[in-house]
């Protein structure tokens, strides 16, 4: 029956992909002419990649697609006209039914971003090398050490090194491979194809669904992000305080890690002239009269350099310090459960190879992610406060065009935000590529199909909430990928509306001369005056939704009919069992939660060595 599937998906997929992608460019432009065979090659191995639940049900739906061609006079789609194929694309994209919609949305966006990625640089994935002593390339069956890591992103790879440096026996692991930053260009397809779980395809489901990313390679999404650092705001480390009895967060606790992580990765301002589609930001907000900044990044500069520098991650700071302090690193090797057994902690793995490896170890530090993390623990039968309170900033975005340019192939992600509304709101602007503004443009066909000519002109951008919904995170029998759930409360839609319409009018204000809005239905905005046609409250299950900021789904704190952990990541009635990710996080924190994450797993790291000395 499988093959049966696969011999007639990609016929079917290949007609969609082909007629999407001649919506999505105009006539004759050499770089974006057909054949699109490598965009269909691109969107079925991003179908294999897909969480695992779903990659059944999108074969079936679009084998459905292509039959119900038939239910109008004519062929299946695949054998059907061009001119019929649009207006089934268009039938099912403006259809009641959200199935329908998410369906057509799926293959449009791999397509535009396939499309548009044709003229990228690509490099070909380069495995750190490292010593075969530090690095496993062939690990044996059994692994015994004093203390395990699961997870390298920057709560796993900073506890990982600490406590390496304190001369500990420290094992590292980490289900995806040991790649160089620089294996591919960054935020590019090749990126979400070497880097990413799931090939990027990860969804919290929900009436309006949220996409969401997780890194899965050594240094997690330290690798993938655009590195801005922001301290924990002082209100929210005094919420996490008396709302979950929170021990150890005050400024005088906190203040030496965060002074040690911004001296370590280099956190700091750019040193030359900022992105113009950044200054475009501040200068709107300016006219406006709201307060904005310049957020600091991971980057490193050579003294008296005004260029771009050199990005920092996990694999560029900690991973290399805890190797050279005598750690042990495990890549490609998938954690499938633990138990606690005579003394110790067992935990049963798979290697990228097939073989089944069995680690045993005294302490164990859990640092997969807010979603794997929990996954992991529920799948053991660890439950209590474990994936109940998952919270996320729910992002919605715009593209602005402006009569001068603003962008350019190298500018990276600009790194002003506007901060007048924090927490509830908060403002920044965002990758802007060609593929992204195609996919940030795919409500708006003619702007998309625009975009070879208009690109240096245009910018993304992007209006974020701290929200007030909250999600689960469980497992399913049979699948290997949880189901992350995410419910969004009303005043969400609100907040979300409202922050689209400020941010239109911080654009305009800095002379935007159109907006697009990322909402179905929404018309493009020509001037102020046009924000009136802006809804007071984002349509439920229309809106294009993003995040990349989970947390607070094992949440810290001695309120233990709230909290999963102690105020030190120690789970809750479980012996030597830490936590050590953004999953510790008790509440959204309304900025870019990785320096919180770093600097939290730095105090804990700390204090576990403190009040375990060897």
């Amino acid at each position: 029956m499988s093959n049966l599937f696969q011999s007639n998906l990609h016929p079917s997929a290949e007609a969609l992909v082909s007629s999407l992608a001649a919506n999505l460019v105009e006539p004759n432009h050499p770089e974006l002419a057909p054949p699109y065979d490598d965009l269909t090659q691109f969107v079925l191995r991003e179908q294999t990649r897909m969480t695992d639940y779903l990659r059944l049900p999108m074969t079936l739906a679009t084998l459905g697609f292509d039959l119900s061609g038939r239910l109008t006079p004519g062929n299946i789609f695949h054998r059907s006209s061009p001119e019929k194929c649009a207006r089934q694309i268009q039938a099912w994209k403006n259809s009641g039914l959200g199935l329908q919609r998410d369906f057509i949305r799926f293959y449009e966006s791999l397509t535009a971003l396939a499309l548009h990625s044709r003229a990228l640089s690509s490099a070909t994935p380069r495995e750190e090398t490292g010593s075969l002593e530090a690095v496993w390339r062939e690990p044996p069956e059994k692994i015994r050490c004093g203390t395990l890591v699961l997870g390298s992103g920057p709560g796993g790879s900073i506890t990982a090194c600490l406590l390496a440096e304190a001369g500990r026996e420290v094992v590292m692991v980490e289900e995806g491979p040991y790649l160089a930053l620089e294996s591919c260009e960054p935020f590019s397809r090749q990126e979400m194809e070497q880097k990413y779980r799931n090939g990027g395809l990860t969804v919290a489901m929900g009436k309006t669904k949220i996409a969401y990313v997780e890194g899965r390679c050594v240094g997690g999404g330290s690798e993938i992000n655009s590195g801005l650092y922001h301290r924990t705001p002082p209100d929210i480390l005094e919420t996490w305080r008396k709302e979950f009895k929170v021990d150890g967060l005050d400024d005088n606790d906190l203040r030496p890690h965060f002074e040690a992580c911004e001296k370590e990765l280099s956190v700091s301002l750019l040193p030359g002239e900022l992105p113009a589609a950044s200054m475009k930001l501040r200068d709107g907000a300016q006219k406006l009269g709201w307060k904005s900044q310049e957020v600091p990044r991971w980057f490193r500069y050579e003294p008296g350099s005004t260029q771009k520098g050199s990005r920092q991650s996990m694999t560029k700071t900690y991973v290399p310090r805890f190797l050279r302090a005598g750690g042990k690193l495990l890549p490609n090797t998938r954690a499938l459960s633990i138990r606690y057994e005579g003394g110790c902690w067992l935990v049963h793995a798979k290697y990228v190879s097939g073989k089944t490896i069995e680690l045993s170890t005294e302490n164990l530090f859990v640092a997969a992610g807010a979603v794997q993390t929990p996954a992991l623990l529920r799948r053991c039968g660890l439950t209590k406060n474990i994936g109940e309170r998952l919270r996320l900033h729910p992002t919605v975005k715009l593209v602005a065009q402006f009569p001068e340019p603003v962008n350019a192939a190298d500018m990276g992600v600009p790194a002003h935000q506007v901060k007048e509304f924090s927490p509830r709101l908060s403002f920044g602007c965002s990758l802007s590529s060609p593929p992204y503004l195609a996919l940030g443009l795919l409500d708006h066909t003619a702007a998309v199909r625009a975009v070879p000519q208009t690109w240096t002109h245009q910018a993304n951008y992007y209006a974020m909430i701290t929200g007030d919904g909250s999600g689960t995170i469980r497992t399913l029998p049979g699948f290997r990928d949880p189901l992350v759930r995410y419910r969004l409360a009303p005043r969400d839609l609100h907040d979300l509306a409202d922050g689209l319409r400020k941010l239109a009018e911080i654009m305009f204000a800095s002379g935007a001369e159109a907006v697009y809005p990322g909402v179905a239905g929404t018309p493009i905005l020509k001037s102020a005056d046009d924000l009136r046609s802006l809804p007071a409250e984002l349509p439920d299950g229309k809106a294009s939704l993003i995040t990349i900021h989970l947390f607070s789904s094992c949440p810290m704190g001695e309120d233990r009919a709230k909290c999963a952990v102690d105020s030190f990541g120690r789970v809750h009635g479980a012996k030597n069992l830490f936590v050590a990710d953004a999953s510790l996080l008790c509440t959204a924190p309304g900025v870019n939660p990785q320096g919180s994450v770093m600097v939290i797993a730095r105090r804990n790291a700390r204090h576990f060595l403190n009040s375990h000395k060897s």
